[in-house]
């Protein structure tokens, strides 16, 4: 079983910077495949950016140029920094860990207003 914690969501404005962070459990963390989901309300929970190990990238074609998803094997830990946030960035983000099964988090909420 691995256990998945978000954290670092909040209210930002139009514009700012937010970076998300997800520890994930286990002593083969730099095994795992990373990813950072995000599910709008209406709305279906959609891919944002995933990396895996030893660390291409791949992001949705709505935040390219503006998140990046990276990772520290030492801290157990994959970062997705975001940038030029929009209001329909708001969304609950998820990270999803996986190795053999999918493991996700509770989620952290992400709201974009002025």
């Amino acid at each position: 079983q691995v256990h998945v914690v978000e954290s670092g969501g909040g209210l930002v404005q139009p514009g700012g910077s937010l970076r998300l962070s997800c520890a994930a459990s286990g002593s083969i963390f730099s095994a795992y495949a990373m990813a950072w989901y995000r599910q709008a309300p209406g709305k279906q929970r959609e891919l944002v950016a995933q990396i895996t190990s030893p660390g291409p990238t791949n992001y949705a074609d709505s935040v390219k140029d503006r998140f990046t998803i990276s990772r520290d094997n030492a801290k157990n830990t994959v970062y997705l920094q975001m940038n030029s946030l929009k209001p329909e960035d708001t969304a609950v983000y998820y990270c999803k860990a996986r190795y053999v099964f999918d493991y996700w988090g509770q989620g952290t909420q992400v709201t974009v207003s002025s």
